[in-house]
């Protein structure tokens, strides 16, 4: 489900991280958490009186050390603009108004959705006059916050949670939702043309949420497939840092309405940081997964293909249990098997298991021995249970919940893999006590 986005946009050091970091702490009901293979925490899901939505902290992003601050802050504002529900712009009540915070107030009041202005630094109710000077800003009714003591913080999370738009699951649970994800210039499009033309069976192009690109819904041997294509990608400025920000958004918006991702790499160019980064957010959202090699064609050599496969293994190590296709959308190679998988991979995403086979591999998990221990305890399993599909998911009745260990968790999602496959699915495994 795709949960409404607030972007937290503003100068450098007016304590954008720090808000976002307190209106997280400011309550307990943290749904999930990313962070990317290379950077701090970009975004978080959060909730806050009933309702659960998705916070963008823009000040981890580098738009480029080539620009001016107010070129980078205007972008900033921009994307914020272009892809958020609520903007909560910061500004230093310490300081006052500076000319950058004017150049984004400007294109702020220009924006349809709600702008909520955020006044930082009021660390006492005695200096509570100073958000007087940016009612000039023009942007209505600044709100008197302190990041780093929490004061006004439950009051600015009130008025964002009056202000999100209601969410609305309007996808038909039997269509297999597709989303096509990766870099730009991965061939995204290429592959969605490429689909349709193979199958030229369109049933109807229809809006997705908000501000995303055209899902494409079409009909193959009875089975009704809805794409979410991001690559409108393209379409955005070419500056790499705002692509790159702007890919970010757009994955995750296409992730959480998904139930499989497709994975686009480019081939001839080989898996890198970011198609890594990308991967970890379908996994980490509970998306199936795919990886697509795509332009297969140019890999001309069996010793370029031997490279490229081995630095997958590498960098995509976590996503083992996910198919991995070589395909050419210019030429059509691999169209066909790569939906054969998506079909296999979604009969795999809803596949349950009975209680009474899972139980029978605890006991062969017990006859094997290899129970973690600490302080004269052992753990020990009673018995499990499959509780969810899409993703799936498991829960081990124990005696010691505390005593599980990562790499007990792995073990066990191994044994589960050995006996059932679940190709190209994350497992969701959690254990509880047995007493309670």
């Amino acid at each position: 489900m795709t949960y409404p986005l607030v972007a937290v946009v503003g100068r450098p050091n007016v304590g954008k991280s720090t808000l976002v970091n307190r209106m997280v702490a400011s309550q307990q009901a943290i749904v999930h958490e990313i962070a990317g293979v290379t950077r701090d925490r970009n975004y978080v899901d959060t909730e806050w009186n009933g309702k659960t939505f998705t916070i963008i902290d823009t000040g981890g992003i580098d738009f480029g050390a080539d620009k001016t601050m107010g070129q980078q802050i205007t972008r900033q504002a921009m994307l914020a603009i272009e892809e958020a529900d609520v903007v909560i712009f910061v500004v230093d009540g310490s300081v006052g108004i500076t000319a950058e915070d004017e150049m984004v107030a400007k294109i702020l009041r220009k924006a349809e959705n709600p702008v909520i202005l955020a006044v930082n630094k009021i660390d006492d109710t005695t200096h509570e006059s100073a958000i007087y000077p940016f009612y000039k800003l023009g942007l209505g009714e600044p709100r008197a916050v302190s990041a780093i003591h929490g004061l006004g913080v439950g009051d600015l999370l009130d008025v964002v949670a009056s202000l999100l738009p209601e969410v609305k699951k309007v996808e038909n649970t039997e269509e297999i939702k597709v989303a096509i994800v990766g870099k730009p210039n991965v061939g995204k499009s290429s592959l969605l043309n490429r689909f349709l033309g193979e199958e030229r069976v369109i049933v109807s192009e229809v809006p997705g949420t908000t501000r995303d690109a055209i899902d494409t819904v079409f009909e193959k041997d009875g089975l009704t497939y809805r794409f979410i294509d991001t690559a409108g990608l393209r379409k955005q400025p070419k500056i790499k840092e705002d692509i790159e920000y702007f890919s970010f958004i757009r994955a995750i918006r296409a992730l959480d309405r998904a139930d499989i991702a497709l994975i686009v790499i480019d081939a001839n160019e080989g898996p890198s940081a970011q198609d890594q980064k990308i991967a970890s957010f379908a996994e980490e959202r509970g998306c199936a997964s795919i990886i697509v090699l795509n332009k297969w064609d140019l890999i001309e050599s069996k010793e370029k293909a031997n490279r490229v496969e081995e630095a997958l293994e590498t960098k995509m190590r976590f996503l083992r249990y996910s198919p991995k296709l070589q395909v050419s959308a210019k030429t059509g190679r691999g169209i066909a098997k790569l939906f054969l998988s998506i079909k296999e991979v979604m009969k795999e995403y809803d596949k349950r298991v009975s209680t009474s086979s899972l139980n029978d591999l605890v006991l062969k998990i017990k006859a094997e021995g290899f129970q973690p221990s600490k302080g004269g305890r052992t753990l020990k399993i009673s018995y499990a249970a499959q509780i969810g599909t899409r993703p799936p998911a498991f829960v081990f009745f124990v005696n010691h919940p505390q005593l599980v260990t990562p790499s007990y968790t792995r073990y066990l999602e191994n044994k589960i893999r050995e006996t059932y496959q679940f190709t190209g699915c994350p497992l969701n495994i959690h254990f509880r006590s047995k007493y309670r």
